[in-house]
Formats: structure tokens, sequence, C-alpha cells
């Protein structure tokens, strides 16, 4: 694996619908090693090979992250803004914020009034993104505007990918630009003997508030698959007072989890089982009653329909500043998708029977 990439990846700012910065540092890697390299007018970036192979086999990861928008700067120069994706509004208080303006990046900090100024009984109630605001130290409006900030402007939290010990990782934007990476990372393996099939990896965009599937599904549409394999984050269950029974037993370093049920096509998942075994992959599984809440769900039903699997990497502290992950997991998810890729041919039939 590229570790560089995956630093420089993880780095770029980019939450929903602002995704050009990491989609730019995803398709120059891509033109490494891949044929057909481009962007949509959604911003999804795709790469492909064997291009005209059968059959035609989608890889998706989303590439955006959660993030924050400018809704109001007041006279005094202070900035209110609201959510880009779901937040726990508890873990902004006091973050650095990256704020990525008109005229260049401006650095900010998330103020709320100091613990001495709140009445007692008020202590213990939960802070709200509506009574938080960002400070990046403008005397006035006319400050704040002259260093290029205006409304609808995007920020992230300013936190760079860090190691930790074994092989470990944390970032503000794993979820899900692990998912791209991984996707991108199994094209590479699948590039030095291109398979019978044509292979696209897929960084696709607005995952975070893609309540009607979001870039997936206008790519989908595009691409027109035969079978289509995305690749997420889901909850890692290895942590203090996770509930194993609503969630299964998922843990980091315990290799990719093979969701089963709604999105999730059944002759997809049995396939991906059959790969992960002949290839010494561990995983693990994971029920998927309604609803996945991934790109799978815009992908399966899009035109006459997508037989679709999904495939998850074991995550702590989602949709926090320090998002964990294991390198391990990262590194046999993509082996996982390439082996998939590889033991398809033309006559390969995804119909239940």
């Amino acid at each position: 694996m590229n570790h560089d990439f995956l630093r420089r990846l993880l780095d770029a700012p980019g939450p929903s619908g602002f995704e050009v910065r990491p989609a730019r540092v995803w398709r120059a890697e891509a033109e490494a090693f891949a044929a057909d390299v481009s962007v949509d007018v959604n911003g999804n970036s795709m790469a492909g090979l064997s291009t005209g192979g059968s059959p035609r086999v989608m890889m998706a990861g989303h590439v955006d992250e959660i993030g924050l928008q400018v809704t109001h700067i007041d006279e005094e120069g202070y900035l209110y803004v609201d959510e880009i994706g779901g937040w726990d509004p508890q873990v902004l208080v006091g973050q650095r914020v990256r704020i990525l303006a008109r005229d260049g990046d401006v650095l900010g900090v998330i103020g709320k009034k100091a613990i001495h100024l709140i009445k007692p009984e008020e202590r213990s109630k939960a802070s709200k993104t509506r009574d938080l605001w960002v400070d990046v130290g403008a005397a006035d409006r006319d400050e704040a505007t002259s260093m290029g900030l205006r409304v609808g402007d995007p920020m992230v939290l300013d936190q760079t990918m860090i190691e930790l010990a074994g092989d470990r990782i944390a970032s503000r934007a794993i979820d899900n630009r692990i998912g791209a990476f991984v996707v991108l990372e199994a094209l590479r393996l699948l590039a030095d003997d291109p398979p019978p099939a044509a292979a696209w990896a897929v960084a696709t965009a607005q995952e975070e508030i893609g309540y009607q599937g979001g870039g997936a599904r206008s790519s989908a549409f595009s691409l027109e698959p035969d079978v289509a394999l995305v690749v997420d984050v889901t909850f890692s269950t290895d942590v203090p007072d996770v509930s194993k029974k609503e969630l299964g037993e998922h843990e980091i370093g315990g290799g990719p989890v093979l969701s089963r049920g709604s999105a999730a096509h059944p002759v997809v998942f049995e396939r991906l089982v059959e790969v992960a075994e002949a290839e010494g992959i561990p995983y693990s599984m994971q029920a998927s009653p309604r609803a996945t809440r991934t790109d799978a769900d815009g992908i399966h039903l899009t035109r006459s329909g997508v037989p679709t699997g999904l495939v998850s990497v074991p995550n702590r502290y989602m949709h926090s500043p320090n998002e964990l992950v294991s390198l391990t997991d990262l590194e046999n998810t993509a082996r996982l998708l390439a082996a998939f890729v590889r033991s398809l041919d033309a006559d390969t039939d995804f119909t239940p029977r």
C-alpha cells in the first residue's frame, strides 16, 4: 500500500459538496497506473482498467468527510455554522478549524461560553451546534470579509493523520476517505496483470449528505456496472460500552466486515465469503436488515438493479476528530476486492436462484 498517498488523501480538506481537493489527490495518484481517469459534473472521480472487458465492476468509496459551513457573520466578526453531515456537537467544543475561503484557507477556533460563566444547573446540558461560534480573530465583520470569508464557506477540523502504536492510524477523515483509498489500491493490485473484467474505482461525492444516493447513484447510472462493491466503515465493537448484541463483533485488525441484508446482494455476499476464505483473509459478518446507510443504498437499485456487495472496515470513534483504523484491515480489504474481481468472467451470473 502507498502510505504517502493515504496521508495526503486523509489530510486534504474536503467536506461533502466541497470534495475538490481530495478528489484531485485521488485522480493524480490514479493517473500513475489506470487507463482511464476522469471526473464528472457531480464531482465523482473514476479510474478504470480493462474498460472493454466483461463483466463491468464498480468499486466505490466516498471521498467526502463531515464538516461545517458558515451560515452567518455577525457585526463582531464571529462566524456561526451548521453541520455538513452528522456531528456530535460535544466533540466540536474547543477545536481548531480550517475554513476553505475564497482567498485561501483561514484558521479559526470554535468558541463557547467559559465553564465559569455557565449557570450550575446548565453545566450538565449537552452543547448544541447552534450555540457555538467560530473565532478567526477578526475585530469585526468588515475584517472577517476582508479575509475572503463569506456565508457558505465550508470548514473542517484542523487535524492531520497521526500514527499510533502497531499498525493503527487516526484521522478526522477516516469516514470514508479510506474507502476511496482502498478501491484505488485494489485497482493498483489489478494493474500489474489486468483482469478479463472491466474494473472501475470510483471516489464518490456527497455520501454524508446524499440522502437520495449522492454521487454514488449518478456514477453508477453512468458506468452501468454489472456488479458493484462498496467500501465504507463500520463500528468497531472492541471498545467499552458498545453492544455486540446490536452491532455484531468487529475488531480493529479483524479484517473486513461483510454485510448481509437490504442493499447487500446475497450472491455477491457469498462470493465475497468464498474469495476471502480462499485468500486466507480474515473477515466478520454484519446484519443490515433495513438499510446499510452507505453508497450501496444508492447503487443497488440504479437502472434495472445492480448486484451490490458492502465491505466495511472496523472504525473506532466514528464522526469524531480522531477516527481510528488498522492499516492491515485496509490492506486486506483491498486484497479482497482485487481477488473478487479476478474471480469473475463473462459468464458470471449474479441472479439469485
